[in-house]
């Protein structure tokens, strides 16, 4: 098992807030908005915008493949590596290293 150093991460969403196929958006200061979604009992941390245009991935839709579409133009991301995978998306969306510890989804966004 990894060695997590807590300090460097940041608390973003309990488990249960996130429901499965739908993403979970995070706003916080100091970083642009942040996706949660949920895959079974694995979570996944990205950027929430489309890199083809100003859309939040939230309001897309999940697929079972782990694919989430841009609810402007229906292209798709990997939500687990962030490379694209549908045009016109061309430019991956940046992913985070997610944990889940006492419940709670955590990310280090270093």
């Amino acid at each position: 098992m990894e060695q997590i150093e807590k300090e460097k991460l940041v608390k973003l969403i309990a488990c249960d807030e996130v429901e499965e196929d739908f993403g979970a958006k995070i706003e916080r200061n100091g970083t642009p908005p942040l996706a949660v979604f949920r895959l079974g009992d694995e979570f996944f941390v990205t950027d929430d915008t489309c890199t083809h245009g100003d859309a939040s991935l939230t309001d897309g839709e999940v697929f079972p493949n782990g694919e989430v579409s841009c609810p402007f133009h229906g292209g798709t991301f990997d939500i687990r590596s962030g490379a694209p995978c549908k045009y016109p998306c061309t430019i991956p969306i940046k992913t985070y290293k997610a944990y889940v510890i006492d419940g709670f989804v955590w990310a280090d966004l270093n």
